[in-house]
């Protein structure tokens, strides 16, 4: 058939749905939100044109190496080596999907499977799962999981509790996974030292769950956390948040009586990447793998006595009966945990050992550093910390960070747009590249910043 021009065409279109105009295909559309011109695009570029362009937008963006950065609450400025990169995009990783079919996906099962066997010896907790969205996924279904495990036994039926200290954005999501649930979420308080008050945390005996965070969301490590698990007893689920490289240095939640240890994966294998796409780490006792969330990798032998693997336990409605799904996570970040198994195997246990202590290094510095300046003033200065710390400074928070970014250093986070009450406190973030450089640095443009407040 001859090539109708292109008026010939639309018409064709129309007379087939018995129309006359393109007016009467849209005449359903309210006359006051047609377009009446034709959007103001801008002529056809070559390549090259649109290459500059692209370049320009994008050199407007300030990224964490660009400078000095102290940015953290929540996700970590790290090295990952080039290797992890070069494996991830190898096509039986970038391309595989889901792997129902274990005869054709023995490859990608077996690395799913390391990745659990990693996370387990980390936390120190037997199962694993393949990874949720994030740490604030991790920590929601984690209290929803400990609640279809324990509300038959509990005294306080329905009710959690969940450190004060968790931050709003995670805080946000656990309060959406709960609200018009029936679910009963209660606050624990901290001390003056930014430690959980474990005497007072005892009114959690008896309920379904107890969420706290180690380090908390200050950086701050509570040695007290390692007595909570006595004082909810063992009928309570115990859910600890952790920062997965702090478990280099300290104690494995799995060793104090964690039940659930959950977390943001993202400090190994992939940078904060604007957000995501990241993953989080979800591993448990047993008593809990048949509500977990999220997919499971057994290891098995197949009909030739052969090591085999396979997805085992599945929750999620697609796989079985919607009304007996325990969670409405339908896919993982498995590309990305893969890759944080990359990263972890290339570092191997000595090796995270090393980069926890360099994290603690450069905290500690830093830390020593700015509290050396006159008006600057610690936060919780009887704690220890890891990664992150507060500190608190003179004048507008946000201003001060602002200032300090227009002199060329992330200085870190103005606490007050998470707390009112801490609105004159700023979260200083550090990491295994934090240089003497770089603390020098943000020492310089916070002398500035307060003697530009004082003046």
């Amino acid at each position: 058939m001859d090539q109708l021009p292109n008026l010939g065409r639309e018409h064709e279109m129309l007379s087939v749905m018995g129309l006359n105009s393109i007016e009467e295909l849209f005449s359903n559309i309210p006359e006051g939100v047609r377009r009446k011109k034709p959007l103001p695009l801008p002529a056809p570029q070559s390549e090259e044109e649109i290459w500059r362009d692209a370049q320009h937008l994008l050199g407007s963006n300030i990224d964490l190496d660009s400078r000095p950065s102290f940015l953290s609450a929540g996700l970590s400025r790290n090295f990952v080596p080039t290797m992890v990169g070069m494996l991830a995009t190898r096509g039986e990783f970038l391309t595989s999907y889901t792997p129902y079919q274990a005869e054709v996906s023995q490859g990608m099962l077996q690395a799913m499977w390391e990745f659990q066997t990693m996370i387990s010896e980390l936390v120190n907790l037997p199962i694993s799962n393949v990874s949720m969205y994030d740490a604030s996924t991790s920590a929601a279904e984690a209290l929803t999981c400990a609640i279809r495990v324990h509300n038959k036994k509990a005294i306080q039926k329905d009710t959690i509790y969940v450190s004060e200290l968790v931050p709003p954005h995670r805080m946000s999501v656990i309060e959406n996974y709960v609200q018009g649930s029936g679910i009963n979420l209660q606050m624990l308080k901290h001390d003056e030292n930014g430690h959980l008050d474990i005497n007072a945390a005892s009114i959690a005996h008896g309920s379904c769950a107890v969420y706290v965070e180690q380090p908390n969301s200050f950086g701050i490590l509570d040695e007290g956390l390692m007595k909570l698990k006595e004082k909810i007893g063992e009928n309570t689920a115990l859910i600890v948040g952790v920062d997965a490289v702090s478990l280099g240095l300290v104690t494995p939640p799995g060793d104090w009586g964690a039940d659930i240890v959950v977390g943001e994966g993202q400090p190994f294998g992939i940078g904060p990447t604007f957000g995501g796409p990241i993953y989080g780490i979800f591993a448990c006792n047993e008593k809990y793998i048949r509500q977990m969330p999220g997919r499971i990798v057994g290891q098995t032998h197949d009909t030739n006595e052969k090591k085999a693997f396979t997805l085992t336990l599945s929750t999620r409605e697609q796989h079985i009966r919607r009304h007996r799904a325990t969670s409405n996570i339908c896919s993982n970040e498995t590309l990305i945990a893969l890759m944080g198994a990359m990263h972890m195997s290339l570092l191997g246990p000595d090796g995270i050992t090393v980069l926890a202590k360099r994290v603690a290094a450069s905290t500690e510095a830093t830390k020593k550093a700015l509290t050396s300046i006159e008006g600057v003033e610690l936060l919780y200065p009887n704690s220890s910390n890891f990664r992150e710390f507060v500190i608190k400074i003179p004048g507008n928070t946000e201003k001060a960070v602002s200032f300090m970014d227009s002199e060329g250093v992330i200085a870190g986070f103005p606490l007050g747009l998470w707390w009112e009450s801490h609105s004159s406190c700023i979260l200083i973030g550090c990491d295994e590249r934090t240089s003497p450089s770089d603390i020098s640095s943000l020492v310089s443009v916070v002398k500035k910043w307060i003697k530009e407040v004082i003046n």
